[in-house]
Parts: structure tokens; C-alpha cells; sequence
């Protein structure tokens, strides 16, 4: 029993990292209808300048926030210099160009930095034992601060009039440019709002997983992975998501050789485009609202 908790907690805390990664995508796709592939990449520019800039010896708490102001930079830039001119696109173009800015993002930091992991300590050494298990205190940040983000993305959709702005272009655009609300402008704040939370996950992550410009990726189709089980456009289903995607990773590498933990995701990414693409928890958020 106290192996099976370790695998699942474990999972918790990466699957955290996921569903920030998620939510983002869910975000982005709610309110300008576009699948955004480089989400992953905003993690990845988080967590290596995270990196770079703790082992150049600058103050954790100000390389965070440099980090995290350099995603949401490069998400307000894709969104100004690729989604905005095709606006009139239709979507699978417009998911074409998200892709080709993740491999423009990925290329660069590549020249730059090169492909060398880099590695962070701990922003808290040591472990927490928990009946029987012991969990490394940086899986509780990552998990602090995906609780943190998804009420603070809750508290702005329900409670500010930014947020009901996204949600009113999310409902009807042509009815919210009647009312002057401009749909780019808010497809502009939810990019950097997407990219912030991926800047903070991969902050977190850093630590956990040495970063390189090649993890985008993998954490990109994670997130997109946890955003399709919980409905493409149902922010809470793809927290949700990417925790049971965590979890299901934590105790695959538990109990089944290491090469089937990516392939039990995707097979799962798969199985719910062909039987169900509104995603397992649609039907459960729709009650809710």
C-alpha cells in the first residue's frame, strides 16, 4: 500500500505540472478556438531560464520572475506575429502555424543554449514521509502552485471584467465586438495568460526535470493530452486531465517497464479522440455550469 501511494502522490505532483500545461491550452482554445502546440514551449523557455539563470548565480525569486516574464514575452510575440495575421484562417492553418512556432521556438533556444541539460537544486531540500512514503518537498511547490494558478484563473473568469470579457468572446464573438469587445485583444491576453502559466510550470518543474529546449515537446502533447480527456474547451476538465495523466504515468513507471509509460498516455490520448472527442469529464462540467 505505501508503494502504491508513493507511485500515485508521486504522479500527483508531475501531473500538476501537466495540467497548468493544460489549462493553458484549454484556455487558448475556449477563447480564439485555435490548439496551441507551442504551450509546451512556453514551459520549456520557463524551466531553462530558470535554470540558466539560478546557475549564473542570480537570486532564485528574480530568475523566476524574469523566467516567467520571458514566456509570457514569447506568448504575447506568437500571438502578435503568427495568430493575429490569420485570423480569417481556418483552424487546422492556424494549428499548422502553432506548430511552426514551436519548432521556430525550440530551434532557437537550440542555437542558443544548445543541448545540454541543465540542472537546479531543490527550492526546498529534503522529503516529506508520509505514511510510509517519502515525497520530495519540490512536488509540493509544483503542486502549491498549480492550486495557486487555477484559482487565480477561476478568481479572473468569474470575477473581473477581463475575464468576462474572454468568456463573453468565447460564447459569441460577433455579438462581443456589438458591445466593444475586441475578440484580438483578448486573444492576445489569453496567450499571455497561457504563456504565464506555463512559465510558472516550468519554474517549478525545473528542478524535477533537467531542462533542455527539447522538453517542450513531450510536455506540449502531455498538455494537450490533458486538455483532449477533459474536454478541449473546459479549463477545470483539463486540470482534472492532467492529473489522472500524473497518476497514470506514476504508477506505470511503478509497476510496467519504463517504455510503456509514454505509450499508455497516448494510447489514452487516442482511445478518447475515437470514443469520446468532447473528452471523459464534458459531460460532468456541463452539469456543473
Amino acid at each position: 500500500m505505501a508503494e502504491l501511494l508513493q507511485h500515485v502522490l508521486t504522479g500527483l505532483g508531475t501531473g500538476a505540472s501537466y495540467a497548468l500545461v493544460g489549462l493553458g491550452i484549454a484556455l487558448i482554445v475556449q477563447v480564439t478556438g485555435v490548439i496551441n502546440f507551442a504551450q509546451g514551449d512556453f514551459v520549456m523557455l520557463g524551466a531553462l531560464s530558470f535554470a540558466l539563470l539560478a546557475g549564473a548565480g542570480v537570486h532564485p525569486v528574480l530568475a523566476a520572475a524574469i523566467s516567467v516574464a520571458g514566456a509570457m514575452a514569447v506568448g504575447a510575440l506568437v500571438n502578435l506575429a503568427v495568430i493575429a495575421p490569420a485570423r480569417g484562417a481556418d483552424h487546422t492553418r492556424l494549428i499548422i502555424l502553432t506548430i511552426g512556432a514551436s519548432i521556430v521556438i525550440q530551434g532557437t533556444a537550440l542555437v542558443a543554449v544548445g543541448t545540454k541539460a541543465r540542472f537546479t537544486p531543490d527550492f526546498t531540500p529534503g522529503e516529506l514521509r508520509l505514511a510510509g512514503v517519502n515525497l520530495p518537498l519540490q512536488y509540493l511547490w509544483i503542486g502549491g502552485a498549480a492550486a495557486v494558478m487555477v484559482t487565480g484563473v477561476w478568481l479572473l473568469l468569474t470575477r473581473t471584467l477581463l475575464g468576462r470579457a474572454m468568456r463573453a468572446v468565447a460564447m459569441d464573438p460577433a455579438a462581443s465586438r456589438l458591445v466593444g469587445i475586441s475578440p484580438r485583444r483578448m486573444s492576445f491576453a489569453v496567450f499571455t495568460l497561457a504563456a504565464l502559466l506555463g512559465g510558472i510550470g516550468g519554474v517549478m518543474l525545473a528542478p524535477i526535470q533537467a531542462p533542455d529546449p527539447q522538453i517542450g515537446l513531450a510536455l506540449g502533447l502531455k498538455g494537450f493530452t490533458a486538455a483532449v480527456v477533459g474536454g478541449l474547451d473546459n479549463p477545470a476538465g483539463a486540470v482534472a486531465g492532467g492529473l489522472l495523466i500524473g497518476v497514470l504515468e506514476g504508477l506505470a513507471a511503478g509497476y510496467l517497464p519504463s517504455g510503456y509509460k509514454d505509450a499508455i498516455v497516448y494510447g489514452l490520448l487516442i482511445a478518447v479522440l475515437l470514443t469520446r472527442p468532447t473528452g471523459l469529464l464534458r459531460t460532468i462540467a456541463v452539469a456543473r455550469v
